[in-house]
């Protein structure tokens, strides 16, 4: 079993390291997050963290301080901008293969870590620059800790002592405390609202279950305050209070444009973890543990498997709900459900490997959505080499027209990862129908981590030239030039990164819009607008537009001095 390890280990480096450099940063979330931490490097202010040498206030630091490291090591670039997320899906699936066999047995803790490396979006988030994987591990894991704690206190073992008890409890509120210092509270009112919601399930009886509830607590607000605390400490109550309302505003309005219906996250869910998401449909509500399985377990193995059961549904369901009445709606905020819905799916399929329960729904579905999944994506280069045939649709959206008159190169071997998924897909199906349910297993999510790092390496520097390609390359043109760049009209981090910005120096104003455009800012400025929106750009005095390409337009502006 101790190879086990060693095997999880080394494919999850296999597929989430390799060509991590390979395409520019996206734009905003990974973007912003490489930038304050190329900030944090420049000005050596690694307490508080800045935005175009402001302060950033939305964020805290302890991500930041991870992708600091990684650029000492490695410099300033996409590959240690995204190397945190990489170690952590390496973490996270080792974690997750030992839970498993803890739980159940060797062959569930592989369908689990599996599940996580044949996922779209829980493999693909690994290969980001985001903050949202740590963010969930560190929440999981201060989670479990309580759950754990909760487990050795009724039922503790011989001769073991409070410590070795309560290191579960008192370890996972530190744990949930650097949650906290890695994205903010949201952290601790999910975990809050999930213990809330299984204590009220037991109508609010369970033994000891608020004092232990307040030295988690206690736990966890002792970490967070390492930042925090010192913060206002340092520099007053300033950058904390705009913090907290910030976390408000993107709970009670839909922030910078990113709204959405109710049924968002739902549907984020159920085709971004395609395949493990088809299996886990079946156990997201009730107690389906079978007599046999129980039979075949030990009295306290089995309340540890029904029990880990009811707090990943408790926990999904809190997730998914609280996000849908979130009124921001991005894909990632609901990225936590991945860790219920990863266990619930290996779940399903370890249930039907020892006593062969087999949902047939999961099977068409696993059929339908792969089939569509994998349909697109294969069809996808085809329509890269017919853009006239989106046009029409898009006649009312100046800047997508341009943007599909970009001269990108598609040819049939990108279709390769669709139809690979479309062949998992059947051959998944098949061996669920003939209730071989581990080489069901085995086929689909292979082919699901398979279809995730052919897409990443074969189509997504071709995709991303059309959403930003244009406008970075003339970004990286300015690289040494002593000039600003600013983007006029849509909200950019890009061209801090990929400029390579210096700080300006005590007078920070000198480089907003309003002296840019009118003042005399001392030097040559560049403006890009989209050219759907060029604002007052070609009216500007000594302004003139360069050149245009994929949807952008590009101006220069010499002030005389």
């Amino acid at each position: 079993m101790r190879f086990d390890y060693l095997r999880i280990a080394g494919l999850a480096l296999l597929f989430f390291v390799p060509f991590l450099g390979g395409v520019h940063l996206f734009d905003w979330d990974e973007v912003n997050f490489a930038e304050c931490s190329r900030e944090m490097l420049l000005t050596g202010n690694y307490f508080q963290p800045q935005i175009d040498f402001e302060p950033f206030w939305e964020k805290p630091p302890l991500f930041l301080w991870m992708q600091v490291l990684a650029m000492k090591i490695f410099g300033v670039g996409e590959f240690a901008a995204r190397l945190p997320n990489a170690i952590c899906g390496i973490l996270t699936v080792t974690l997750v293969y030992h839970l498993g066999r803890r739980l159940h047995d060797r062959s569930f803790g592989w369908l689990w870590a599996l599940a996580w490396m044949g996922s779209l979006l829980p493999h693909l988030y690994f290969r980001s620059g985001i903050i949202d994987p740590w963010f969930n591990l560190l929440i999981f894991c201060g989670l479990y800790g309580f759950i754990e704690f909760r487990w050795q206190f009724f039922c503790p073992g011989e001769n073991q002592s409070n410590w070795k008890r309560y290191r579960y409890l008192l370890g996972g509120g530190a744990l949930l405390g650097l949650a906290i210092l890695t994205k903010g509270p949201t952290a601790y009112l999910i975990v809050m609202l999930v213990l809330g919601v299984y204590w009220a399930r037991y109508r609010f009886k369970n033994k000891g279950f608020f004092k232990h509830l307040v030295l988690f607590s206690l736990s966890a607000l002792a970490v967070a305050l390492l930042w925090f605390g010192l913060e206002v400490w340092v520099d007053g109550p300033w950058f904390v209070q705009e913090f907290i309302q910030y976390q408000i505003r993107l709970f009670s309005t839909p922030d910078s444009g990113h709204g959405g219906f109710w049924g968002y996250h739902a549907l984020v869910l159920l085709v971004g973890c395609f395949p493990v998401s088809v299996f886990a449909l079946y156990n997201l509500w009730g107690d389906r543990q079978t007599e046999d399985e129980m039979l075949e377990s030990d009295t306290l193995t089995s309340c540890k498997r029904s029990d880990m059961a009811t707090w990943m549904q408790i926990l999904f369901w809190v997730v998914l709900i609280l996000f849908s009445v979130v009124k921001t709606k991005i894909v990632h905020y609901s990225s936590l459900a991945y860790f219920p819905i990863t266990y619930l799916g290996a779940l399903t399929l370890w249930r039907a490997m020892h006593w062969e329960k087999i949902p047939q729904l999961a099977g068409a579905l696993l059929l339908v959505l792969g089939l569509l999944l994998g349909g697109a994506v294969a069809a996808f280069p085809l329509v890269g080499m017919h853009p006239e045939w989106l046009k029409p649709l898009f006649a009312q959206d100046g800047f997508a027209v341009e943007l599909l008159g970009l001269p990108v190169d598609w040819y049939w071997w990108h279709s390769l990862p669709g139809i690979i998924l479309v062949g998992a897909s059947i051959a998944g199906w098949w061996f669920w129908h003939k209730r071989q349910a581990w080489l069901s297993a085995q086929t689909i999510f292979a082919g699901g981590a398979v279809f995730v790092s052919f897409t990443l390496f074969l189509s997504i520097r071709n995709i991303e030239r059309y959403s930003q390609g244009s406008a970075i390359e003339f970004y990286e043109s300015k690289v040494g030039e002593t000039c600003f760049v600013k983007p006029v009209g849509f909200k950019s981090y890009a061209h801090l990164f990929y400029t390579g910005k210096a700080p300006v120096g005590a007078d920070t104003s000198i480089d907003d819009y309003p002296t840019l455009a009118h003042g005399t800012p001392g030097r040559k400025v560049y403006f890009i607008a989209k050219c759907t929106n060029l604002d007052e750009l070609p009216q500007l005095a000594d302004c003139r537009e360069i050149y245009r390409k994929g949807g952008f337009v590009f101006f220069e502006r010499v002030v005389k001095k």
